[in-house]
């Protein structure tokens, strides 16, 4: 296999933090390698030094030469002003920039550079970019493509940007939390695209079913050190517990060995022989050893949520509209005690006005939500991070509780729940503004959950957090004597933590599935062929003979008037695609002046809009075929 990236001896610190040391591994052509850590272990700040934005200690990071290489950011930013195709456009790759400039001359009017602008753009091959940029745009949902992008919400920003990145073709793309505000059917979809292309991928991603379906090679980070595997997320599960019950087993060895060493200097005159000084310095090391444990949050925190009665709330005839969108419409819903519902549905269907109406932040158009009197919200929203950076870490929940109580009457400290959160003791006593995004959502997450709630509402908790903190919160949330409403893209999360199912399928289309994401989207797919072999049941059959059979079910599908025009789309598409080959040709002559230039060049503009249209109209006639 080709080698497309080789890092060696990297090393990157911040003044005493040191994030990794002397790591080092390769990426070759066709590799899908997933990058897992620790929130604060340094995911972000290696894929921003193999793009080039930040700068390392030692080491080196060394491409092919001539390699495409594509970065989507954990958050994209681009310059306002800027429209959704424009933005698509804002790019270093070569033939992106070739075609703002066209852009720029057709629309300023200043066709000096035209006739060069062209023929480059000619030999680059750049004219059906465009093209491409709106289909990739239309399989991700965007269709306004004039929209400024300070208008765009999370979710669509990222789809832009997901869309600049894949138009580039790159042959190398890195992806920082590629799945963070997509939907489950944008997730899905591109779950498909990236598992059947070639693309080489180095990703960093904290959804579990999207990891284990894209990459076949996992790379860890801990404790500054690499770990690699060949194999996807459930084979890393299986080998890293082989590790690091091998680590332990190694640990509990020279903890063993150390107290006898231990007893050896200890008996050992003050002024020991040469003889002897290698023991001594191999007692140190030895004691090093010993003294590795690793907190991986897998304690039983069994917490006492405070009292909460049989009434939790009743939705009666709620209603809620913006516009023509409806969320709600004479919704009816008695929520009952140790509930535990997960909400699921595409961007812009309601889920988080539903919480919002919950918990009192929306007022409802009409009807009303009833809440029991010994109701308890810790709410975790998506907007509600918000801390005084110059506090530190343990001081900003000591302000809300001293300890936690546990089930059996015990109680926990600040530090020792925070450490349950894998914050160790140094982070807890650090600064909140030294703390990496994913760290600080952690927090807010302690914030919340230190309150003592009884019932918990996290709206799309998972965003930001690593895999690790994933579990620990997974573990927390199975063993909350309360109620739990959780709004959230991450299939593998939902599975493990909820009963059933709200799903929101827009205009207040709103259907309760009583099991977890894979049942209902079994449930689903099952309904969907049951759908379609109904379908076909319900159109007529007669009988035919053997060899005639395949035309006549044609026949069948393709009405007389459809059949001649795709027979004639056939003939359209390719004289089009003849002429557009013809003025290419003219236009890479540099013999015409520059108003036929101008001409012919729009006139392409008009064909490959033809072409794709007519296209599109040849392929679904195609599929019935």
């Amino acid at each position: 296999m080709t080698s497309y990236l080789q890092i060696d001896n990297l090393t990157k610190s911040f003044g005493d933090l040191v994030l990794f040391e002397n790591i080092a591994f390769g990426i070759a052509q066709g590799q899908k390698i997933g990058l897992i850590a620790k929130n604060g272990s340094g995911k972000t700040t290696l894929l921003n030094i193999i793009a080039g934005k930040e700068d390392y200690d030692s080491g080196s990071v060394v491409f092919r030469n001539g390699l495409r290489v594509g970065y989507l950011e954990q958050t994209p930013r681009y310059p306002a002003g800027l429209t959704v195709l424009q933005a698509c456009f804002y790019s270093p790759n070569e033939t992106v920039r070739l075609i703002a400039e066209y852009e720029q001359a057709m629309t300023s009017g200043d066709h000096s550079e035209l006739e060069d602008i062209l023929l480059r753009m000619d030999t680059l091959k750049a004219w059906d970019y465009e093209q491409k940029a709106k289909q990739i745009l239309s399989q991700l949902k965007i269709t306004n493509f004039g929209q400024k992008v300070e208008e765009l919400s999370g979710g669509q920003l990222k789809r832009v940007a997901l869309a600049n990145v894949l138009i580039t073709e790159p042959e190398l793309i890195i992806l920082d939390e590629p799945t963070n505000h997509l939907d489950l059917e944008m997730t899905e979809w591109l779950e498909n695209y990236l598992g059947r292309s070639t693309i080489s991928i180095l990703m960093v991603t904290h959804d579990r079913y999207f990891l284990d379906r894209v990459c076949s090679e996992i790379i860890e980070i801990d404790r500054h050190k690499l770990f690699q595997y060949k194999g996807n997320y459930s084979y890393y599960l299986e080998k890293r517990q082989e590790r690091i019950e091998a680590e332990n087993a190694e640990t509990d060895r020279a903890t063993n060995l150390l107290r006898k060493e231990l007893d050896w200097m200890r008996r050992q005159p003050q002024a020991r022989g040469t003889k002897a000084k290698y023991r001594i310095d191999a007692f140190y090391e030895l004691e090093a050893k010993a003294k590795q444990q690793r907190s991986e949050g897998n304690v039983n925190l069994d917490v006492k949520a405070s009292y909460i009665g049989s009434k939790i709330f009743e939705a009666r005839q709620v209603s809620k509209r913006y516009g023509d969108l409806k969320i709600l419409e004479n919704f009816d819903y008695v929520f009952a005690r140790y509930e535990k519902m997960g909400i699921v549905g595409n961007n812009g269907t309601g889920k988080s006005t539903f919480v919002k109406m919950l918990t009192g932040e929306v007022e409802p158009d009409s009807g009303t939500f009833d809440i029991g009197s010994t109701v308890r919200f810790g709410y975790y929203s998506q907007e509600g991070l918000q801390f005084d950076e110059q506090m530190k870490v343990i001081d900003v929940v000591q302000d809300i509780a001293e300890y936690i109580t546990l089930g059996d009457g015990k109680t926990l400290s600040v530090s020792q729940f925070l450490n349950y959160f894998l914050f160790t003791p140094e982070k807890q006593h650090s600064y909140v503004y030294k703390l990496s995004g994913g760290e600080k959502r952690r927090l807010y997450l302690c914030t919340v959950l230190m309150r003592n709630p009884n019932f918990l509402v996290l709206d799309e908790p998972t965003n930001d957090l690593d895999i690790v903190t994933l579990n620990v919160l997974e573990e927390y949330l199975r063993n909350f004597k309360g109620c739990v409403i959780v709004v959230s893209h991450d299939r593998y999360f939902m599975d493990k933590v909820v009963d059933h199912l709200l799903v929101f399928r827009g205009q207040a289309d709103i259907k309760d599935f009583p099991g977890n994401y894979t049942l209902y989207r079994a449930w689903k797919e099952a309904q969907e062929q049951e759908q379609k072999k109904t379908q076909e049941a319900r159109q007529p059959k007669t009988e035919q003979p053997a060899g005639r059979q395949e035309r006549q079910e044609q026949k069948k599908k393709l009405s007389f008037k459809e059949r001649k025009e795709y027979e004639a789309l056939e003939a359209e598409i390719s004289e089009l695609e003849k002429e557009k080959s013809a003025l290419e040709t003219e236009l890479s002559s540099g013999m015409l002046p520059t108003d036929e230039l101008l001409a012919k060049s729009n006139r392409i503009a008009e064909l490959l809009n033809a072409i794709d249209e007519k296209t599109m109209r040849w392929l679904e006639l195609s599929e019935l075929v």
